[in-house]
């Protein structure tokens, strides 16, 4: 995919930070004129030795309101995108398309009482931002945060998760965001073990929740690996919930751009 010169910025990386040997986050400037929605996602295109631009979609992780952008990703080995962004550092330059878009944005819902987030991997990203943003914590009674990993050292943001409900904006809601890790290929004390869909069949989900997943109170957002949603998708259908379309609100609501 290409972008012309009227559609993108030039912006300049604050910050990179290690997670994991695979995984970083990526802190950029912000042009004046962006604006997103808590949840969308941006085109980034980072340019190769021989001059030409790749280009591949990262949902923000920071605020809408935040004075800068940041990202997190997954470095894929011998990807085209992630190899060469992996290797940019602090002055270094990324372009960002003008445009920001995607669909898992809480206008996606026109009622309900229960939030549910479930994510896997990087796929956590669009939900780190609508949590920053005050209208979740209006909307909805019961906030949870479903958030999957390979490995504990996997799971990112757990400090800021952790301190949201501590920010001045927030702290009238103090106890509507429950936040439930899961480790997927080792035990951690703390958090749950196993695939996401194996804990909504078997209940354990729920059960950490101490809240069900039902289509008459739960609205669902999905973000993950494109396995993961479409199995997770599936089993909601099986409880009678299923996309909300503009055409046909529903209790679902998906981002899958791998």
């Amino acid at each position: 995919m290409t972008a012309s010169a009227e559609k993108f910025t030039r912006q300049t990386i604050l910050e990179v930070q290690p997670l994991t040997p695979s995984l970083f986050t990526l802190r950029t400037t912000r042009d004046a004129g962006f604006r997103f929605v808590a949840g969308q996602f941006a085109r980034l295109g980072v340019t190769k030795a021989d001059g030409s631009v790749v280009w591949r979609a990262y949902s923000m992780a920071s605020s809408p309101h935040d004075e800068f952008l940041e990202f997190f990703s997954i470095v894929v080995p011998g990807g085209e995108f992630t190899s060469e962004l992996s290797r940019l550092r602090a002055g270094d330059e990324l372009l960002v398309e003008k445009l920001a878009t995607g669909y898992l944005t809480l206008d996606r819902f026109v009622d309900g009482r229960d939030l549910w987030m479930l994510a896997t991997g990087t796929g956590v990203a669009p939900f780190v931002s609508i949590l920053q943003d005050f209208p979740v914590w209006e909307k909805f009674e019961h906030i949870k945060l479903v958030y999957s990993a390979r490995e504990g050292q996997e799971l990112a943001y757990r400090e800021l998760i952790a301190g949201l409900e501590q920010r001045d904006y927030l702290a009238e809601f103090a106890g509507k965001l429950q936040f439930i890790p899961i480790v997927t290929r080792e035990r951690v004390p703390g958090t749950l073990h196993g695939r996401i869909t194996d804990l909504i069949q078997n209940g354990d989900l729920e059960k950490t929740a101490a809240l069900e997943l039902t289509p008459e109170h739960s609205r669902v957002m999905i973000c993950g690996n494109p396995q993961m949603i479409d199995d997770t998708r599936q089993l909601l259908k099986g409880r009678d919930m299923n996309l909300s379309l503009s055409r046909r609100p529903g209790q679902v609501a998906v981002e899958n751009y791998w």
